[in-house]
């Protein structure tokens, strides 16, 4: 049986529903669509100033990072940290709850998603045990510099969602097993801002850690943030998108053509986006794509619940 490999959101703020839906694959196999396979969560452990794609506020201590960290690696299932942030510079390289992350996480299965040449390098030289993806967030379209990516010693390159459903262009793209191929985008197709986002999204995160050191124990302005950065991702209304708004994007892929249309090709690895998307949501999304269609409502009542539960998950009983 091919396996369908999806990297899911949010392995902190998430911890506890992408543990209960780990715990529903292994016990209740049978809601799954045919081959699902989880390949890795992806995210960061706020307030991490490498972090990018993706705004993340809060805070995590030690023990909570070697938690989560300790109970995916006795799954065998990969994190990958998002350190896309487009704006490290070397003065960033050296941070410490950065580095502390790292090294708490080098366990040999755990991996990385790059944007920044410079901290790719940093991370190469001192912690080469990780494995290294190269992020959307690049912006890659065109397929001469696409094929010059597949190239590099990268574990996984994620595809721009804007080549979504170009077949023409798809079907010319080499290596595509290496190919991570995210399928409910919900950014405006072809838009002329996004790389503009990112940016803003990276100096945002490096602002709020900042503020957190100087100021542990004075709110971040946010408002202000956006006052004084006009072009923020924060004022884009895409993000607010629910699984039932992006399917009339042109960028969206159903379950039907992962397996009718992707596999086939060549392509196994797919991206589920919504490290900030509302748990209800996110539900819905995972519903949506792993679970077969005539199981959905007893596996949605049955996340439910165990997600309430004060105890221990069980999905037997």
């Amino acid at each position: 049986m091919q396996k369908v490999k999806f990297h899911l959101p949010d392995f902190s703020g998430k911890f506890r529903f992408n543990f209960v839906f780990t715990a529903m694959l292994e016990n209740c196999p049978q809601y799954f669509r045919d081959g699902v396979e989880i390949a890795s969560f992806y995210g960061t452990f706020p307030p991490a100033m490498w972090n990018g794609g993706r705004f993340q506020g809060g805070t995590c201590d030690i023990e909570f990072i070697k938690t989560v960290v300790n109970t995916f690696y006795q799954k065998k299932i990969p994190l990958r940290f998002t350190f896309t942030n487009p704006l490290i510079e070397e003065k960033h390289l050296n941070d410490k709850f950065c580095n502390m992350i790292m090294s708490c996480a080098d366990n040999g299965l755990n991996g990385v998603i790059v944007v920044s040449p410079v901290l790719e390098r940093y991370i190469r030289q001192h912690y080469p045990r990780y494995k290294i993806t190269s992020s959307t967030c690049k912006r890659i379209t065109d397929i001469e510099r696409l094929d010059s990516e597949l190239e590099k010693d990268y574990n996984i390159v994620v595809l721009d969602y804007d080549l979504n459903n170009k077949f023409d262009i798809l079907e010319k793209i080499p290596n595509k097993e290496k190919c991570e191929i995210l399928v409910n985008a919900c950014c405006e197709p072809s838009c002329q801002r996004r790389s503009e986002h990112y940016n803003s999204i990276g100096k945002q995160q490096i602002a709020y850690y900042e503020h957190l050191i100087k100021n542990p124990d004075k709110p971040f302005d946010g408002e202000k943030f956006m006052r004084e950065n006009p072009s923020s991702a924060l004022s884009c209304k895409c993000v607010n998108r629910s699984i039932f708004d992006i399917k009339n994007l042109s960028t969206h892929i159903t379950p039907d053509d992962i397996y009718e249309k992707y596999l086939p090709m060549g392509f196994n690895q797919f991206k589920i986006e919504g490290r900030t998307s509302n748990v209800l949501n996110l539900m819905e999304t995972y519903l949506y794509y792993m679970i077969k269609p005539e199981f959905i409502d007893e596996a949605r009542f049955k996340f439910m619940i165990n997600l309430v539960s004060n105890g221990v998950v069980k999905f037997n009983e």
